[in-house]
């Protein structure tokens, strides 16, 4: 009756999106405690939506395509989007501002179509998990954005000096053909941790 595939094993790839959604909605109306919140719990989400995806052993090659291709154009939307525009609403909207954002957005779909790419064509040789990542993650600004959020009270120079530094850099790792090896469980633990810390101080539960 409908298109598309409808198990566990997507729903917390559409939560993300959801999340992210509202989030922008939030830096539309100069929330960005709560947009900030919103990019870092999608994040989380991502964090671990391949693994849940992967407890179904059953998955025709059907529907682990169309795990793949549903991750990343949601990834467009959480990590490529939402980040941009909370950067152009926190005052990154000069020509060179908007210049950045746009090498930035374009960096995170070319890093996304060759990670689909390569993954497809894994996937069909073998069944381990993968070790490394071509390029910067994209949703390495997940943690990346709330952190500089955080840290803005500290730094020498003026905080949206920081932001237009940070969005060229980050956009230029997506492309580059650097390995990075890709977090285990324990990292894992870790950044939740850190990032649930973070929030936790930005609404000054602690």
């Amino acid at each position: 009756m409908f298109l598309g595939f409808y198990d566990y094993t997507v729903v917390l790839t559409y939560i993300s999106l959801g999340i992210s959604v509202f989030g922008i909605t939030m830096a539309l109306e100069g929330n960005f405690r709560m947009a900030i919140f919103c990019l870092a719990l999608s994040g989380l989400c991502d964090m671990f939506d391949g693994k849940i995806a992967r407890t179904k052993k059953n998955r025709t090659e059907d529907e682990k395509n169309f795990g793949i291709q549903i991750d990343s154009l949601c990834d467009v939307v959480c990590f490529g989007v939402f980040p941009a525009m909370i950067c152009y609403c926190l005052g990154v909207n000069t020509p060179a501002g908007v210049a950045a954002l746009i090498f930035y957005s374009i960096a995170s779909v070319i890093r996304l179509a060759y990670f689909n790419v390569t993954e497809a064509k894994r996937q069909t040789q073998t069944e381990e998990n993968r070790k490394y990542y071509q390029g910067l993650p994209i949703t390495s600004m997940a943690i990346i954005l709330p952190f500089l959020y955080l840290m803005r009270r500290y730094y020498m120079i003026h905080f949206l000096i920081v932001i237009h530094i940070a969005v060229i850099i980050v956009g230029l790792l997506f492309i580059l053909n650097i390995k990075v090896k890709k977090p285990q469980n324990p990292v894992r633990i870790l950044l939740v941790v850190v990032v649930a810390l973070a929030l936790a101080k930005m609404f000054r539960l602690i």
